[in-house]
């Protein structure tokens, strides 16, 4: 016990340590893309492409999962252990697509950070009031589309949880209880199944489209600001 408070002194002050590197890290990194042509606003672009492209990749594969979980339900008790695998296989590349998603939003969410506070930051460096105002609007403007994305983005994830988790159930079910009893119980929940994933297709496209939107208005006003 005397220990402890010394302990948590010394954590406390690690984890304070990790955040000041974490974050020198990013601004090197930055500094460094800068320095190669690649602005904050360049690398959000891309990064946005990339959580579009891991989430209908992550749709494409959750899709290939529920034909698969489909087809389980029709075969007969002598090719059980094949079916599991295939499921299980299924399962596996489902969770791998969901943690990219994941990844890639996080990555949105950084990168967006900085852009956002580096703009807001140099505002009143302008000494032209006109020119300060008009970045202030294109800001706000940029602000306001990139809300929804990251919001349409987090609840496409959000909705990949519970989705995971009831495909993990059943083919755990599946793995304990190789029979043709434990095939007649995952047909009963396919009904439930097939409605999660289809919630889970709808917000992915949702949140694909609202990158699409953010995407083309970026693209645009980069057209518009070229002589």
């Amino acid at each position: 016990m005397k220990h402890s408070v010394p302990q948590a002194g010394a954590l406390r002050v690690y984890c304070g340590l990790l955040v000041m590197a974490l974050a020198g890290c990013q601004t090197a990194y930055y500094a460094t893309m800068e320095k190669l042509g690649y602005h904050k606003r360049d690398i959000l672009v891309s990064r946005v492409e990339e959580a579009r492209t891991s989430q209908a990749e992550a749709k494409a594969q959750f899709e290939s999962a529920l034909d698969r979980f489909r087809r389980v339900v029709q075969v007969p008790s002598s090719a059980l252990e094949a079916t599991y695998t295939q499921l299980k296989a299924e399962f596996d590349k489902s969770e791998a697509a969901a943690h990219a998603v994941q990844t890639r939003i996080a990555a949105v969410e950084e990168v967006a950070e900085a852009l956002f506070t580096e703009w807001a930051a140099e505002l009143p460096q302008y000494t032209n009031d006109t020119l300060r105002r008009a970045s202030a609007r294109q800001l706000a403007q940029t602000r306001q589309r990139y809300t929804p994305l990251i919001g349409a983005m987090k609840r496409a994830a959000t909705t990949m949880t519970p989705v995971l988790a009831a495909f993990r159930d059943q083919v755990l079910f599946l793995k304990h209880n190789l029979n043709a009893q434990a095939i007649a119980a995952v047909q009963r929940e396919l009904v439930t199944v097939e409605a999660d994933i289809a919630a889970l297709i709808h917000a992915m496209e949702a949140s694909i489209t609202e990158a699409d939107t953010f995407l083309k208005a970026t693209h645009a006003d980069e057209g518009a600001r070229r002589p």
